[in-house]
């Protein structure tokens, strides 16, 4: 190791250490045990430019690992990112720049909010991914005599024995080494230690040879401090172009300190003796706060003119790419800049009534594959259910480690893994992902999809099966509180259509929010609204809208989402008849209807009127539309197993219980 990385490294190590003592809460250990590897990746290995940390071509870095953040933000801010001095003093405070787990849009240079074990690790395949894909769908153009390498990069990612205990690892794992992702680059941090003590409390696999197992290029460095070693392992890891790679890097949390291979260094500041003691073993000046020495500065922002260097040679194969192949480029400079084309909606589908019931799972079906040819970049897949998940683009490939350019994913049985990835996807960027499974197996996504929200993804979730209509699969099939929990998830849009055509309109909103939204679609078939005779299409533009109105004076409304809405235009028939003016509102999104402005939430919702709503799930949450004088019926139980028509009876969706209850509501 010579004289300037020793320093550049140790200089890393100090400013965490000083970071997290300043703040008296954060990690240092891995900061410490890890810095010789963020160094040599920032150093020698990775192509990006801190001036223009969204450039496309970029090799992307996630620390998996997001308990060791510093490690992060000490590399951004002495590679010359937009991140000051001031900013690692204000560690963990009230709106810096670097908090305690890197989060998207916080931080320039960090590639995604990473707090969760294992959630990094699934992200970086998603980000390989889109990688690939786009690099077979624009590198080489029928006809191009070269390959142009406008998407050419590699994803790094470092993480530690958390992220590989997490079961998500393993189900990432698995799928990137199916794939043969070649680009994808996994540094280890085997430090032994977690949070409770030692690892082998309770972790004794063999990790490499698991990674073996799965496919994996896998390598060992027996000391993590031996910067010769660590660069020819990721060298031959760069190398192997057809499996995905795992450095395993025996480390020292704390590495230094005494406080070397404790548990307690894990995430507690280290104190101010054994700092200075850690210093003075690094030969820095042991008083000295946040200190950096001219000379690494110096030698760390040679990263500057490196990527604009990088930048610029980029730009300069695209401009020849732009002049040989001008349809392509646009396409591809459109998908980049997370732009759509203005026509990309022309080909939706319009449902009419003569057409038949229709399962909103399969109306999305039929959407997907009228956008497919104005949105190249569509691509996505199912955990194993697309034949039931109707999200099959028809004509195209499937794609895996023989054609990189087929725009189906198949995830396997893996929803946890395929939510990280299609949030790698997201954020990658030039892609439009989606995923999708039955609803009630949203819970093994939980995770991916509360950082989806967190992040503002531009990912997309298709949901199917959504309520006891699924029938005789039982309670376990059945979703309950789904729809209800997600809606709960700040910035977490969840379109739960009446028909077809709602369904339509619901991608439509998928596609141009650019942020999170979630499809809750059914199994069951559904009447067509008819689109000539309601304002169906403009009306589901806004959240909720008034379906049918009442025929005289206004003495109830019923307010229902999805498959209930058809059951509510039967009860309006019924209770017209009698006399009983109901209006009908169609909810399928409350997130777009509070977006509204409030004239016209009280115009469809009139505050003085009575209110019924109707949705086969939780009734949690309807009081928010009802009232506390309306009432609701819906699902505080689970469901059994029997035909979707009987459930929906026997749990009180049926016409006859609507009626009785809004005329209870009434006081008739």
């Amino acid at each position: 190791m010579s004289n300037i990385d020793e320093l550049c490294i140790n200089t890393i190590r100090g400013l965490a250490m000083d970071a997290v003592e300043r703040a008296k809460s954060g990690h240092p250990g891995m900061p410490m045990g890890a810095a010789p590897m963020g160094y040599l990746l920032f150093d020698r290995f990775m192509r990006y430019n801190p001036e223009n940390p969204d450039w496309p071509n970029r090799d992307r870095f996630i620390l998996s690992a997001g308990h060791g953040s510093m490690l992060l933000y000490a590399l951004l801010h002495l590679t010359g990112y937009d991140l000051p001095m001031e900013e690692l003093k204000n560690f963990r405070q009230w709106g810096s720049m670097t908090p305690g787990h890197p989060e998207f849009r916080d931080t320039p240079g960090v590639e995604t909010t990473t707090g969760p074990l294992g959630q990094g690790f699934g992200n970086a395949v998603g980000m390989a991914v889109a990688e690939a894909f786009l690099a077979e769908k624009f590198n080489r153009p029928e006809g191009a005599d070269e390959d142009f390498g406008i998407i050419d990069h590699y994803t790094y990612v470092i993480c530690s024995d958390g992220d590989l205990m997490e079961g998500i690892s393993h189900e990432a794992a698995s799928l990137a080494g199916h794939l043969g992702l070649g680009k994808l680059i996994y540094l280890y941090d085997d430090n032994h230690i977690s949070i409770e003590g030692s690892t082998d409390l309770a972790f004794s696999e063999d990790i490499p040879k698991r990674l073996e197992s799965y496919g994996w290029h896998v390598q060992q460095v027996e000391d993590g401090n031996d910067l010769r070693a660590l660069e020819a392992a990721i060298e031959a890891a760069r190398q192997e172009t057809r499996r995905p790679s795992l450095i395993s890097v025996r480390t020292h949390i704390a590495y230094g300190s005494p406080m070397q291979d404790d548990a307690e260094s894990h995430g507690a500041p280290l104190g101010e003796d054994n700092i200075r003691a850690a210093k003075e073993n690094y030969g820095m000046p042991p008083d000295e706060k946040f200190y950096v020495p001219d000379e690494v500065r110096a030698h760390m922002e040679k990263a500057l003119e490196r990527g604009r260097k990088a930048e610029e040679e980029w730009k300069q194969r695209l401009a020849r790419y732009r002049e040989q192949f001008p349809e392509h480029a646009a396409v591809l400079d459109r998908s980049l800049a997370g732009k759509l084309p203005d026509d990309w909606d022309v080909d939706l589908p319009v449902f009419r009534p003569e057409d038949g019931p229709v399962a909103t799972r399969n109306a999305s079906g039929d959407v997907i594959n009228a956008i497919k040819d104005r949105l190249p970049t569509l691509i996505g897949g199912s955990a194993d259910l697309a034949p039931s998940t109707k999200t099959i683009i028809d004509g195209e490939g499937d794609f895996s480690l023989e054609d990189y350019g087929g725009r189906n994913m198949h995830f396997g049985v893996r929803e946890h893994a395929m939510g990280a990835i299609v949030n790698g996807m997201a954020l990658h960027g030039g892609v439009i992902p989606y995923g999708a499974t039955f609803l009630v197996f949203s819970d093994y996504m939980r995770a991916a999809l509360r950082l989806s929200a967190i992040m503002d993804a531009d990912a997309h979730w298709v949901f199917t099966h959504d309520s006891i209509g699924v029938g005789e699969d039982g309670p376990t099939h059945q979703p309950i509180e789904h729809v209800m929990s997600l809606r709960a998830m700040p910035n977490m849009a969840v379109i739960r259509p009446a028909d077809a055509n709602e369904t339509a309109i619901a991608w439509k909103q998928a596609i141009e929010r650019q942020s999170p939204v979630a499809l809750a679609l059914t199994r069951q078939k559904l009447p067509i609204l008819d689109p000539e005779e309601t304002p169906v299409r403009t009306g589901a533009m806004k959240g909720a809208y008034v379906l049918a109105e009442a025929e005289g004076d206004l003495d109830l409304i019923i307010a229902a989402t999805g498959s209930e809405v058809s059951l509510a235009l039967e009860a309006r028939e019924a209770l017209q008849s009698e006399g009983i003016g109901v209006r009908v509102v169609s909810m399928p999104c409350w997130e777009i209807f509070e977006e509204q402005p409030q004239q016209y939430i009280d115009e469809v919702l009139p505050p003085d009127v009575p209110k019924l709503g109707v949705e086969a799930g939780s009734t949690l949450g309807w009081q928010k539309w009802v009232g506390s004088d309306g009432d609701v019926i819906g699902l505080d139980r689970f469901g059994a197993s029997a035909p979707g028509d009987e459930l929906m009876e026997r749990l009180g969706f049926s016409v006859e219980n609507v009626v009785e209850r809004a005329k209870a509501l009434l006081g008739d």
